[in-house]
């Protein structure tokens, strides 16, 4: 099937690439009888390349035309076993793929299902740029997988997953598939903190679901036979130009080598001229971007960033290759670019106690965690910020 497609987007000069073609043949799965208009508005092609690829697709047998577009018999037996459609819920498919909003009554009722595990998470740890989103943010990153046809049957790579995107995804999958076990898809997680990689471990063993964790550190290349294996990645990095380009080059290596690969890249809302440095970076890439939603992800606690963050959608091109490939050894969060030096005041006694580089305390919540070192407190004014120099000399 595989080399079916490749050959017929070569054909007829597909830009999109094989996975247009995926999406056309899933479609005419889903909805059998679907009219080639419908088919071109699905996909966002125009009409005359939709049918040019439907005719194709109907010379290979996968496709045929009564009454609307069908796939065969041979087509529907190969999405079952080799695609992973086999057993699906078609009615709550639909449902699901037909929800922007992420408040259809199944994604509500996995959000209630998810809180707790979500509110057990380990604390952030700001060093390292940490961040959580909310549950319901999470369930519409997965959403926005299942969508774009990057979730049944793929290999999908979480990089840095304080916000159990890898678990929102299995949830997904085991309302779509209730009844069947999903070994053909496949959700990895990288992380550099055990503590999560520990959480989700644990929720992956009570809930059965299909994911395998790695630690690694993304200053470092991903091991090699992580190379070349996926179909889509998530990324919330660190929010400095450093930390996109370096998660978003480890994420690339990994994708498989073709056009049209989804990447769900979280991010701040930044000032006009970083924008446009972050821009000009993924272009750099070769990196498209298909979709911009603001105000999309929601944080708990991350006033820095109003707790509002934009996804934004990037598709695989021809030219797409990673900008860091060997090792980085620079500043890359957001405490190594912008050395502080806050001072908090213990609401009790009324000392004061500095956080951050070189202070007595490495985070708030450290301090929060340890107490006032002069009395039994752990409530704190914040007094003010200082910035130090990145060689940390003041």
């Amino acid at each position: 099937m595989k080399q079916y497609l490749e050959e017929i987007s070569s054909r007829v000069s597909l830009q999109e690439g094989p996975g247009a073609l995926e999406q056309l043949i899933i479609a005419c799965y889903i909805r059998p009888g679907i009219s080639t208009k419908e088919l071109a508005r699905t996909l966002r092609l125009p009409v005359p390349v939709t049918a040019a690829v439907k005719k194709e697709l109907i010379k290979a047998g996968l496709l045929e035309q009564k009454r609307g577009v069908h796939c065969t018999v041979t087509c529907k037996a190969y999405l079952d076993t080799e695609w992973g459609f086999m057993g699906m819920n078609h009615r709550l498919y639909r449902e699901l793929m037909a929800d922007q909003t992420g408040t259809s009554p199944i994604i509500k009722e996995m959000q209630s299902r998810l809180t707790p595990y979500f509110s057990a998470r380990p604390s952030v740890d700001v060093r390292i740029d940490q961040s959580k989103c909310t549950v319901d943010t999470s369930l519409r990153r997965a959403l926005l997988c299942l969508q774009h046809d990057a979730l049944i049957g793929k290999n999908v790579l979480c990089l840095g997953d304080d916000d159990l995107v890898c678990v929102s995804l299995g949830f997904l999958l085991k309302q779509l598939f209730p009844r069947v076990q999903r070994q053909k898809t496949t959700i990895t997680v990288v992380d550099v903190d055990k503590r999560i990689l520990r959480h989700i471990e644990e929720i992956a063993e009570v809930e059965q679901l299909p994911i395998r964790c790695i630690r690694a550190d993304l200053r470092r290349p991903l091991p090699s036979g992580m190379q070349g294996q996926f179909d889509a990645f998530f990324t919330d990095p660190p929010y400095t130009l450093q930390g996109m380009m370096l998660f978003l080059s480890r994420g690339i290596s990994a994708l498989k080598h073709q056009t049209g690969l989804p990447i769900f890249f979280s991010f701040a809302h930044k000032s006009p001229g970083f924008s446009l440095t972050m821009q000009r970076s993924l272009v750099q890439m070769g990196l498209m971007v298909s979709e911009i939603i603001p105000q999309f992800n929601q944080y708990e606690g991350a006033e820095m960033i109003g707790n509002r963050g934009q996804m934004i959608i990037l598709k695989t091109t021809e030219e797409t290759s990673p900008h860091v490939i060997a090792d980085y050894d620079d500043a890359l969060y957001t405490g190594e670019l912008k050395r502080t030096m806050r001072t908090y005041q213990c609401k009790q006694c009324g000392i004061s106690i500095f956080v951050g580089a070189q202070g007595m305390y490495a985070t708030i919540e450290e301090l929060k965690r340890q107490g006032c070192p002069a009395c039994p407190n752990n409530t704190f004014l914040l007094l003010g910020t200082e910035m130090l120099p990145k060689d940390g000399q003041r």
